[in-house]
C-alpha cells in the first residue's frame, strides 16, 4: 500500500498505468485495428484521497469485533430477526431475539455474517445476512506517509510512536527516521503537531521519554527523504475527516 507522499503517489500512477497498458495490450492482440486508448493518470490529490479510502476500507474489512462495538444485522426478508443497533456485551457476545446469546468478539464483520448465516439457517432457509459497524469503541490510532502498511492501528495496550510504525510494517524504504510528526488532538479542537526524530532512538542516542507514548486519537506521519511540510498533509481533501474518525470512541 503507498503513502502520502509523492513517491508513493508515484508507484500508484504506475501501477494504474501498467494495468491500462495490459488492458490495451490485450485489446490489440484481439484486433489489431483497435486505436489505443489515451492513458489517464491520476492526480496527486486523488491518489491521496484514494489511499485514505482503502484506509478506511481495509480497517472495516479487518477489524476485530471487541466490547462495546455497535452493530446492525440485517436478515434480509425477516425484519424480526434483524437488529437496527445492538451493542456487543463486556463478554464478548451479543443477545439475537431467535438465536439467543452469540459470541462476536474477535471476529471480523464477514465471519460473523457468515456464523449467524450458519446458525440461522437452522431455523430459515437460505438466510442471505450482513452486518455492518455502527460505531468501532476501540482505541485508534492513524499512522500514515512512509511506512509498509499505512492505515488504522488499534491500541489494544500502551503504545509508543515506534510501536505504532512498527505495527504497521515498519518504515518504507524512502522513509526519513528523523522526520516523523505526532498529531495530537486536543480537547478544544486544535491539533497540537510535535516532531520525533526517531533515529535518535533507533541509534540509542536518545532518552526513552523522546519515543513519545501514544493517545487514543493520534496519528503519525512519516515523512519521506524528499522532506515535506506537514500542512502538505493537514490540506489533503478528506484528512480531516480522518481525523475525525481515529478520535471517535
Amino acid at each position: 500500500m503507498a503513502a502520502l507522499v509523492v513517491l508513493i503517489g508515484s508507484l500508484l500512477c504506475s501501477q494504474a498505468t501498467a494495468q491500462t497498458s495490459a488492458r490495451e495490450s490485450a485489446t490489440e492482440r484481439s484486433d489489431p485495428g483497435a486505436q489505443p486508448r489515451p492513458r489517464s493518470v491520476l492526480a496527486p490529490g486523488e491518489v491521496e484521497d484514494r489511499l485514505i479510502n482503502d484506509i478506511y476500507r481495509r480497517f472495516y474489512e479487518t477489524y476485530r469485533l471487541g466490547p462495546a462495538d455497535e452493530l446492525a444485522i440485517r436478515v434480509f426478508g425477516h425484519p424480526d430477526y434483524s437488529l437496527d443497533r445492538v451493542k456487543i456485551m463486556p463478554t464478548g457476545r451479543i443477545y439475537h431475539p431467535l438465536l439467543g446469546e452469540v459470541e462476536v468478539a474477535r471476529l471480523t464483520l464477514d465471519q460473523l455474517a457468515r456464523r449467524l448465516s450458519t446458525e440461522l439457517s437452522e431455523y430459515i432457509i437460505n438466510p442471505k445476512v450482513t452486518v455492518s459497524l455502527l460505531e468501532a469503541k476501540s482505541a485508534k490510532i492513524g499512522v500514515l506517509g512512509e511506512v509498509l502498511k499505512p492505515g488504522i492501528v488499534l491500541m489494544a495496550e500502551p503504545m509508543t510512536v515506534l510501536d505504532a510504525i512498527y505495527a504497521s510494517g515498519g518504515f518504507a524504504d524512502s522513509g526519513n527516521r528523523s522526520h516523523v510528526t505526532l498529531i495530537r488532538q486536543l480537547g478544544d479542537g486544535r491539533l497540537q503537531t510535535t516532531k520525533v526524530n526517531l533515529k535518535r532512538i533507533l541509534d540509542g542516542k536518545a532518552s526513552p521519554e523522546e519515543n513519545l507514548a501514544l493517545q487514543a486519537g493520534d496519528t503519525v506521519i512519516v515523512h519521506g527523504n524528499v522532506k515535506k511540510a506537514i500542512s502538505y498533509f493537514t490540506s489533503l481533501a478528506g484528512f480531516s475527516s480522518f481525523l475525525t474518525f481515529i478520535a471517535r470512541r
